[in-house]
């Protein structure tokens, strides 16, 4: 059975992310840390799949997060190629994105999201040797991304893109396996608040003496976007519900079974309508321009995800379906006899 309540923090998540690429809102990196989520969240359930199925678990996971990107890389690679990408063998990281792959102007802001894509497949590539050693040293394990940011950020270092977000969203990603142990839910809720008190207290006051170019916002200063997605996380995982799959939302199951296809395909909406929008003379910014901009970019999100959705189901396994979470027709039963009837409760007991 789901826990309905993890797939409303998903949907909350990914409806986040999509508001605030297109309306640029700081407050919104603050109120809802989504990418730390998604990862946290991400991490419970990679674990809850390395217990089911050992390391077939990364098989499965692969094949549920690969064929969505082939997908878009099978229209945007032709499309750079065709506007001046220069033909070169890192082009396969397109099918396999452990580096960021390569991408012309327009390609570099159309499909800067695709690192999490990388993130997340490194993450579940080293799951199977991070969940054991987790479970043995918790604490551990859970101090060292943070650490490891702390230092990275004190001394000004500027590591490798992968390494710096191993150290940004790693402490997400384990507390998601911590979620799933059940190491949440058995702290004291006292014990529980007091940690994220403290965390959030420290987040913020880094936040507050350390702007970034953009303000407040969360993406541009890295140990106190950590620091307070962590107490974030501690309380909407630590306090969470067991929710079952009982009346479930179908926008929430939508959002859930298109994830990645709203996360692929959002960016590169926004691009398109914000520069046709600034070459018709329309307006992008303020209330209109934001406006304007967001009723169109979510007609044509919700145009990607009926042209491409399907794919999500083809890698889940799933029958593929235009939208996902209809009602299943009950088989028609035909009436029985009272002798049949009697016969097969005979056989049941």
């Amino acid at each position: 059975m789901r826990n309905r309540y993890l797939d409303l923090l998903r949907a909350i998540a990914i409806v986040r992310v999509v508001v605030y690429h297109s309306t640029g809102w700081v407050a919104l990196t603050i109120a809802f840390p989504a990418m730390s989520v998604m990862f946290a969240l991400a991490g419970s359930l990679m674990a809850a799949s390395l217990d089911r199925s050992g390391p077939l678990a990364v098989e499965r996971r692969l094949r549920r997060l690969l064929p969505s990107l082939w997908a878009m890389s099978a229209i945007a690679v032709p499309a750079m190629l065709l506007t001046g990408l220069a033909w070169d063998w890192k082009i396969l990281y397109w099918a396999f994105p452990v580096q960021d792959p390569p991408a012309n102007g327009w390609g570099s802001m159309a499909l800067s999201a695709t690192w999490y894509l990388r993130d997340f497949l490194w993450f579940v590539l080293l799951s199977p040797l991070a969940l054991p050693v987790f479970r043995r040293f918790p604490k551990l394990s859970l101090a060292t991304p943070y650490t490891a940011l702390a230092v990275i950020t004190l001394l000004g270092l500027t590591p490798h893109p992968i390494a710096r977000d191993m150290a940004l969203y790693g402490g997400a990603w384990l507390l998601g396996f911590a979620h799933h142990d059940g190491m949440l839910r058995r702290l004291a809720r006292r014990r529980l608040a007091g940690f994220a008190v403290l965390l959030a207290t420290a987040g913020a006051g880094w936040v507050l003496t350390h702007p970034g170019p953009r303000g407040y916002d969360l993406n541009d200063i890295p140990l106190g976007n950590a620091l307070w997605s962590a107490a974030f996380i501690l309380v909407v995982l630590g306090l969470a519900p067991a929710v079952t799959a009982t009346g479930a939302s179908r926008l929430v199951t939508v959002l859930n079974a298109r994830a990645l296809t709203i996360y692929l395909w959002h960016v590169p909406i926004i691009v398109a309508v914000t520069r046709i929008g600034e070459t018709h003379g329309l307006p992008v910014r303020g209330a209109t321009g934001i406006g304007w901009r967001l009723v169109v970019i979510v007609a044509l999100v919700a145009l990607a995800v009926a042209l491409f959705g399907w794919i999500e189901d083809f890698a889940a396994g799933r029958r593929p379906v235009l939208l996902p979470g209809g009602r299943r027709r009950r088989p028609v039963v035909a009436p029985v006899s009272p002798a049949v009837g009697q016969i097969a409760e005979t056989v049941r007991t």
